[in-house]
């Protein structure tokens, strides 16, 4: 079986008709925060509890994360883009605004996300471009009961019930 080559472009503006949730994966590094912001975020596995994003390969932010061997997963509610431009920043810029507290795993929870799931590293597996990272839950919380923040054709927003 031969392989299909896509045009990136087409490749992206295809996907980007399917929504995805917007969350903040977090960790201390060096007593610094150390965050990106993904879209990739999913559950896995009920036994063992696992989760698993996909940063890219190209990222600065997923080593200074990996080397901790810890994450927080940080669900972003809709009112919640101030946060999100924070983390997306460069530099000395990343997390200026951004309120949190350290918790027993020593890892950031970002003030007033949806949910926070802090884990334990538990695999990073190779997948192209990307890394599939799962982590094992340690601790998982509903922090509010409020409208995700979602990502779709290149722009952030909320949920529109259907009635």
């Amino acid at each position: 079986m031969s392989e299909t080559t896509f045009d990136p472009a087409a490749f992206r503006k295809v996907l980007s008709n399917y929504p995805t949730g917007v969350c903040v994966i977090t960790a201390l590094d060096e007593e610094k925060p150390a965050g990106m912001v993904v879209g990739s975020f999913t559950s896995v596995s009920l036994d063992p509890p696992l989760v698993g994003f996909f940063p890219d390969k190209s990222s600065t932010s997923w080593p200074r994360i990996e080397k901790t061997g810890h994450f927080c997963v940080n669900v972003l509610g809709s009112d919640q883009q101030d946060v999100c431009r924070a983390v997306n920043a460069r530099g000395e810029a990343k997390f200026v605004g951004v309120e949190y507290v350290v918790s027993e795993h020593n890892l950031p929870i970002i003030a007033n996300s949806i949910a926070c799931i802090e884990c334990r590293l538990y695999s990073v597996t190779e997948a192209g471009d990307h890394w599939f990272v799962l982590g094992k839950v340690l601790r998982m919380e509903t922090v509010r009961d409020d409208d995700p923040m979602l990502f779709h054709r290149g722009r952030y927003g909320g949920f529109a019930e259907i009635m």
